[in-house]
């Protein structure tokens, strides 16, 4: 049962393995050899080849049938032979693309399985044998067999190349077998055979490649059409990290003003949008906790009477002593507790700036963290762990690229799409790198930061009532030292007289109750912040 699809002249070659003592690349033999060959095509589209070749005493007879055939245009058809046996003094082996039958004098039998012989062609399936004999052949004897007895001969012929005669014995009886009988071939003469089936007799199975069958790197269909795919999913993947990138440089390039005093009747007080605190301000500003982050929060934190800051003198430096006031509570935030809990730990009320620095003594690490943490829980950051999913996935697709390409090369070729399944891989694991960490909420609260920091630069001290004066200016002190602020935010206080609210000097730092002004205080709180920035690093 044999069908060959196609009308393709390299499928003919090798669909004939016994068909033919012919073969592109032939035998050495003197006339004598006769060859009998019994194909039969199976309902699942495999080639089943039982040949018989008897040879001369004085005789050898060999046959190379090639398992890639080139069709022009860059196009090759790939054929595969299993289930390969030989009795008899014959041999049958596989050597660089070539099935290559010998045989000794006497009669040798060869049985073996031809496979992607079939190919389909409009309305019909086609079988085109075209070979060439390269050795004189004394008879050949064929019987065609296929699961459909509607099979019928197109053409059949034979002779030298440009002179070819019609077939002398070629039929196929009523029972849909179709029979070939030659004598006298002669080296050099060619055979044309096409028969036709119905269409959809046996499944289409023909591997037929584009490009350069050798190179498994080929750019073929299936390759092109993996390319494809990845630019689209790389076109996707850049576009969206730019459009996150770019909404952040739009949320930091805005020029609004947010005016951080509201008025309540006779009375005025501070604002920060949406509560952010400075030291969370300052992590979502450049999307780091440095030490200029952590000093803000300590202002913030005696600011809001949980410790008092006193400037000493020890050794003939200026320090200053951060003390405890009141114990941390429900009002402060993780991170808040764990700078008050490394600063002042259980046992501890007091410490000097001076003795943070020394070695281990401040642990800057769980600080970041807890401040890292604090800012993911407001959903202002992108959360790492989310983060990880695309790596992980990219990572996957990274050891099935390569995987793939191996299996590719090592079998249908088109070993480029493995290639581009890695490469999938590679942008899912390095394109996550070039997100922002700030969220689209933490683009809108930085901001609103931004606008707050030109509002408050836009503050007159004759506007707010002398009783809130004190409080406003110490409120808003911290997020002005995470902007760099702080000087001109102090001057603008600085003939401010901090008694005016019935308590002499300012109520969170010591050292000024005699004051009516705070030209001391501005010209010492540069040296605190510089000296706890110090100890922060």
């Amino acid at each position: 049962m044999l069908t060959f699809r196609g009308g393709a002249a390299g499928a003919l070659l090798l669909a004939s393995a016994g068909l033919l003592a012919a073969a592109p690349v032939a035998h050495t033999q003197p006339a004598g050899v006769s060859i009998t060959a019994d194909l039969t095509l199976t309902e699942t589209g495999v080639l089943q080849v039982v040949e018989t070749v008897a040879v001369p005493a004085d005789g050898n007879f060999t046959m190379s049938l090639p398992l890639r055939l080139g069709l022009g245009d860059g196009v090759e058809r790939v054929f595969e032979v299993t289930d390969v046996s030989a009795t008899g003094a014959g041999t049958a082996t596989t050597v660089d693309d070539q099935f290559v039958v010998k045989a000794e004098p006497g009669e040798s039998k060869f049985t073996y399985t031809v496979h992607n012989t079939v190919a389909d062609a409009p309305g019909t399936q086609l079988f085109h044998w075209l070979g060439v004999l390269n050795a004189d052949i004394a008879s050949l004897d064929v019987s065609v067999i296929s699961p459909s007895f509607q099979m019928g001969i197109v053409d059949c012929k034979l002779g030298p190349a440009g002179s070819a005669r019609p077939c002398a014995e070629v039929h196929v009886e009523p029972d849909g077998v179709l029979y070939l009988s030659q004598t006298d071939l002669r080296k050099g003469d060619a055979i044309d055979l096409t028969l036709q089936m119905p269409p959809g007799t046996v499944p289409a199975n023909a591997d037929v490649r584009d490009g350069d069958s050798n190179n498994f790197f080929a750019f073929t269909t299936p390759v092109l059409a993996a390319f494809g795919a990845l630019l689209l999913a790389l076109a996707g993947m850049i576009a969206y990290v730019l459009t996150a990138r770019k909404r952040g440089a739009t949320a930091r390039a805005t020029s609004d003003t947010f005016d951080p005093l509201v008025t309540s009747g006779d009375r005025m007080e501070f604002t920060s949008p949406d509560g952010v605190l400075p030291g969370e301000a300052g992590l979502l500003l450049d999307e780091h906790v440095d030490p200029v982050d952590i000093a803000a929060t300590v202002v913030d934190l005696a600011v809001r009477r949980y410790l008092w800051i006193a400037p000493v003198n020890a050794r003939g430096e200026d320090d200053w002593r951060i003390s405890r006031v009141n114990a941390p509570d429900d009002q402060l935030r993780e991170y808040e507790r764990v700078v008050y809990d490394m600063l002042l730990p259980e046992g501890t009320d007091t410490v000097a700036v001076r003795e943070l620095r020394a070695p281990g003594r401040l642990q800057l690490d769980p600080i970041r963290e807890a401040m890292r943490r604090d800012a993911v829980s407001t959903g202002a950051l992108a959360d790492p762990k989310q983060r990880m999913l695309p790596r992980w996935i990219g990572a996957a697709l990274i050891a099935v690229g390569a995987a793939t390409t191996v299996a590719l090369a090592l079998t249908a070729g088109h070993a480029l799409v493995g290639v581009a399944i890695l490469l999938a891989g590679v942008a899912a694991v390095v394109l996550p790198n070039y997100l922002p960490t700030r969220t689209t909420l933490g683009d809108t609260v930085v901001g609103r930061i931004k606008a707050m920091g030109r509002g408050l630069d836009s503050v007159s001290r004759d506007r707010i009532p002398p009783i809130d004066q004190e409080t406003i200016f110490s409120r808003a002190l911290p997020y002005t030292v995470i902007s760099g602020r702080a000087d001109n935010w102090i001057r603008t206080f600085r003939d401010m007289d901090p008694s005016a609210d019935s308590q002499p000097g300012l109520y969170w730092f010591a050292g000024y109750d005699r004051d009516r002004n705070l030209h001391r205080f501005a010209s010492q709180f540069p040296f605190f912040i510089t000296a706890l920035e110090g100890a922060c690093k």
